[in-house]
């Protein structure tokens, strides 16, 4: 490294390792799988500096660590808004056949 930094990275079985100090093996190709490592590596650092115990469960949901496009954040929201102001159609049975031709 050229600034006595130790360089730490995620590396697939192709990725060139030229200026890599630290490789963690890990699948870096889906954003779900980069998600879930940065994830994992947060909650490992917070481990470590004394946050957490081990045996405390870490309530931070894996999602939050997922990109979302924000432009589909912005139209599922406006989906859900029109969701929630439609009319809401209760489930009542259809009225019996009348029968015109009784007296």
């Amino acid at each position: 490294s050229y600034v006595n930094m130790p360089v730490i990275a995620f590396c697939d079985s192709d990725s060139p390792l030229k200026n890599v100090d630290i490789a963690i093996p890990a699948n870096n190709k889906g954003k779900h799988s980069i998600g879930l490592l940065y994830w994992l590596l947060a909650r490992e650092v917070l481990r470590l500096r004394g946050t957490i115990h081990r045996s405390q469960p870490w309530d931070v949901m894996v999602d939050l660590f997922f990109y979302r496009d924000p432009e589909e954040v912005e139209a599922q929201a406006k989906e859900e808004a029109a969701a929630r102001e439609a009319p809401m159609e209760a489930d009542v049975p259809p009225p019996p056949p009348a029968d015109w031709d009784a007296p």
